[in-house]
């Protein structure tokens, strides 16, 4: 929203430069050219802004949902293995136990071999019946192990499927960084053929010692120190609370803390900029930046509230369409 404004100012001043400069009316018709095509870049950047978003959105969750399966089949590898060591144990007790019983049996046979037949016969169909036991036991094994076996296949499948689910938003990834590439690339060549503007439109029409101190904050918080840029304005607000620009001071006040994501502070900020200056030309834009700190954190009926506000009584104000647009999102 600031870069709208900026952009807005910017060619404002500039065409009251034109205008007041005697310039002719093929110097206007240039000048509405070059204001219609830079609107034009603005609003295609602002659609692709909008389109990147809404790609991020889609690939957070798609990577959210990833990383949900990948935990689930870590466990589910993790349980598969506990129960395949310990079906292994067992199945090695059971092997060294008959492995004992036949020695035994052997032992056994050994000894009745010296015994009457009768004896041997009955030594016979006992090892015979172990035999048969030994046998289905080991037919069981073996089933167990195709069992194992077909375990550990599906298991592979659902690790490669995952594989598959990684590379396509690896793919997607490098899509969405290739189209931010590009709009960045436009939103540069945007910026360089708009004429620079080094004071704020606000500042004109003020004395130039309230304007140095304002224009200085203000170039900190363009620069990104916003922690500067505060102390600056609340500087600013103690020397000049009462000047055309003290409301502007106080709403940049609260968008530093918007920015540092303190969105608490910020709403009390903003408030401060409404209560304190009721026919300040900030009000639509802190009660529209209090909304939005509202909705960062979950509070959707103050939320909903402030919107409205915003657009019952400030239906002319640039906030007053972006509010009908955001209200219409909330659910």
């Amino acid at each position: 929203m600031r870069k709208v404004d900026w952009i807005k100012g910017c060619t404002i001043f500039w065409l009251v430069v034109f205008i007041w400069g005697c310039a002719t009316t093929q110097d206007v018709r240039i000048l509405d050219g070059e204001i219609y095509k830079l609107h034009s870049q603005l609003n295609l950047i602002q659609k692709e802004t909008e389109s990147i978003k809404k790609d991020l959105l889609t690939f957070q969750k798609d990577q959210k949902e990833v990383v949900r399966d990948v935990s689930t089949l870590r466990t589910d590898l993790g349980n598969e293995l506990k129960k395949l060591q310990a079906d292994l144990f067992l199945r090695l007790e059971t092997l060294q136990s008959d492995l004992r019983v036949l020695s035994t049996g052997v032992e056994e046979y050994k000894e009745f071999l010296k015994r009457p037949s009768k004896e041997i016969d009955r030594v016979r169909e006992d090892i015979a019946l172990r035999t048969r036991l030994l046998e289905e036991r080991g037919k069981t094994n073996e089933e167990k192990n195709k069992a194992l076996e077909d375990r550990t296949k599906i298991l592979e499948e659902r690790i490669k499927g995952m594989e598959d689910r990684f590379k396509g938003l690896e793919d997607r990834l490098k899509g969405l960084d290739e189209k931010i590439g590009g709009l960045v690339s436009k939103q540069t060549e945007t910026e360089k053929s708009t004429p620079t503007r080094e004071v704020p439109s606000e500042i004109k029409g003020v004395s130039a010692r309230v304007g140095d101190l304002y224009k200085d904050a203000y170039e900190t918080f363009q620069k990104g120190d916003l922690e500067g840029a505060r102390r600056k304005f609340e500087a600013f607000l103690k020397q000049y609370p009462n000047t055309e620009l003290s409301d502007n001071a106080q709403f940049w006040i609260g968008e530093t803390y918007y920015l540092k994501k303190d969105f608490e502070k910020a709403i009390l900020e903003y408030e401060k900029a409404i209560a304190k200056y009721p026919e300040g030309d900030k009000i639509p834009a802190a009660l529209f930046k209090q909304a939005l700190a509202f909705l960062e954190l979950g509070d959707k009926t103050n939320a909903r509230s402030l919107l409205k506000r915003v657009i019952e009584r400030y239906p002319h104000s640039e906030q007053a369409e972006t509010a009908k647009k955001k209200l219409e999102g909330i659910k």
